[in-house]
């Protein structure tokens, strides 16, 4: 038995084919951003070690760099997933894998903001710095070891 429809307008052959190609899209610059981002990351961290940057501290750059592109393309691929959804193929079992999706990407983003930040996303800024004022998450994780 086919899945029922959500919306049970028929929509014309142009507007689905145009729904399936900007999904495709935005997923690809997601998929772009994060390959691309992380080569990026890898470059700039491979440039500071040559150049003699400390370790520790390219590490630390290179792990919050690359966590950010991992953010941002995640953000493009939910998005995707949302359009998939909603303009291509709106039934109730597409909304709960979609329903899905989505928390496993929350979960995966609000794990990298943890990482990076030292703070859950709804904590102000306070929650993160130590008490001599420095936010940056290795030395705050520094100074409660």
């Amino acid at each position: 038995m086919p899945p029922i429809p959500l919306l049970a307008l028929a929509k014309p052959h142009w507007f689905v084919a145009g729904a399936e190609a900007c999904a495709t899209a935005i997923e690809g610059i997601g998929i772009l951003i994060i390959l691309f981002g992380g080569l990026f990351c890898l470059g700039r961290y491979a440039l500071g070690r040559l150049r003699g940057d400390g370790e520790d501290a390219g590490y630390a750059r290179l792990r919050e760099r690359l966590g950010r592109a991992i953010l941002l393309g995640l953000e493009f691929l939910v998005a995707a997933d949302i359009v998939a959804t909603v303009l291509i193929d709106p039934t109730l079992e597409s909304a709960a894998a979609l329903g899905l999706i989505v928390v496993i990407r929350t979960f995966l983003s609000w794990s990298l903001e943890v990482e990076l930040e030292g703070r859950w996303p709804w904590q102000g800024r306070a929650h993160a710095a130590d008490p001599a004022g420095r936010s940056d998450p290795s030395t705050v994780r520094d100074a409660q070891e």
